[in-house]
C-alpha cells in the first residue's frame, strides 16, 4: 500500500508536473535514464559529504527512486518522496527495511519526520510559476533538517542551457514517435512534447524556472542556509559558468 502525506496545498489541476509526472508516456519516454550514471554520481557526493552510516536522508522528488536505492545501499536510512503516485507505486517495489517511499509535495514539510541530509537531484527544482512556491520548498526543507543538515541541489546550468539550445529532435520509445522542442520564454526553459498514439495527438509541457547561481544564492541565503560548495557536473568538478552543464549546491542549515 501506497503511503500517502496529506498536505494543505491546494494543487491547480493545470500544473504541468502534477498530470505530466503521472502518465504512462513519460514514464516510457524516460525509462532508459542512466542507473550507472545515478550509482557514480550519488557515491561522489556522498564521498564528499562525508555522512556517517546510518544517517537519515530524505531523496525530495525522488521518481522512481533510482537515486534513493543508490543512497539505501551505501549505508544509509532513506525516505523518498514524490508527488507522482505512479512513480511512487513502483518505487515500493525496492522499499525494505530503512528504504521508505511517500507520496508528498516538496512545498510542505512531512510530519514527525527529520533529516541529516536532503537530497533534491536531476533539475527536480524551479517547477513553480511563482518563485514563492521555491521559497515554501527551501523552508520546509530547513524545518525538516536536523542542526548543521546539509541540503543537496542538483540543477541544469541554465545560462549553458539557454545558450546552446539544443534543435528539435524525435525520440521513438516502445513504438512512439516523441517529437520535442526546446525553447526560452524569458523565465521558464520549456520542453514542448508531442506525440500520437491510439489515434490521440498529446501535447505536454515540462516548464522549469531558469534559475541561476544568484537566484539559488538568494533562495537558500535568505531561507537559513550557507552555501558551502558548488559543482559543475556529476564528477564534482568546480562550477563554471561558462562550459558546466550542471550547477550543483551543498548548502548548510544555519
Amino acid at each position: 500500500m501506497i503511503q500517502k502525506i496529506m498536505y494543505f496545498c491546494i494543487m491547480d489541476e493545470k500544473a504541468w508536473f502534477a498530470s505530466w509526472f503521472d502518465t504512462d508516456y513519460y514514464h516510457l519516454l524516460y525509462k532508459d535514464r542512466d542507473l550507472s550514471e545515478a550509482k557514480s554520481f550519488v557515491g561522489n557526493l556522498c564521498n564528499d559529504l562525508q555522512l556517517p552510516k546510518g544517517s537519515k536522508v530524505l531523496d525530495l522528488a525522488c521518481g522512481k527512486g533510482r537515486h534513493s536505492r543508490t543512497l539505501h545501499s551505501l549505508g544509509y536510512q532513506v525516505t523518498g518522496a514524490d508527488l507522482s503516485e505512479n512513480s511512487i507505486s513502483a518505487a515500493q517495489e525496492c522499499a525494505e527495511e530503512g528504504l521508505q517511499f511517500i507520496v508528498h509535495d516538496m512545498r510542505d514539510v512531512i510530519p514527525n519526520l527529520t533529516f541529516d541530509a536532503v537530497f533534491n537531484i536531476f533539475t527536480s527544482f524551479g517547477y513553480f510559476d511563482d518563485s514563492a512556491e521555491n521559497e515554501k520548498v527551501i523552508r520546509s526543507v530547513h524545518t525538516m533538517l536536523e542542526e548543521q543538515g546539509l541540503f543537496v541541489i542538483d540543477f541544469m546550468n541554465a545560462e549553458k542551457v539557454i545558450r546552446t539550445l539544443e534543435p528539435p529532435k524525435k525520440i521513438t520509445k516502445g513504438g512512439i514517435d516523441f517529437h520535442i522542442a526546446k525553447n526560452y520564454n524569458g523565465k521558464h526553459i520549456l520542453k514542448e512534447i508531442r506525440f500520437e498514439d491510439k489515434g490521440q495527438s498529446f501535447h505536454y509541457t515540462e516548464r522549469v524556472q531558469a534559475l541561476k547561481m544568484d537566484d539559488f544564492r538568494k533562495l537558500l541565503t535568505e531561507n537559513g542556509f550557507e552555501i558551502l560548495r558548488t559543482f559543475g557536473d556529476f564528477d564534482l568538478h568546480p562550477f563554471d559558468v561558462a562550459v558546466s552543464d550542471r550547477l550543483i549546491l551543498i548548502a548548510k542549515k544555519r
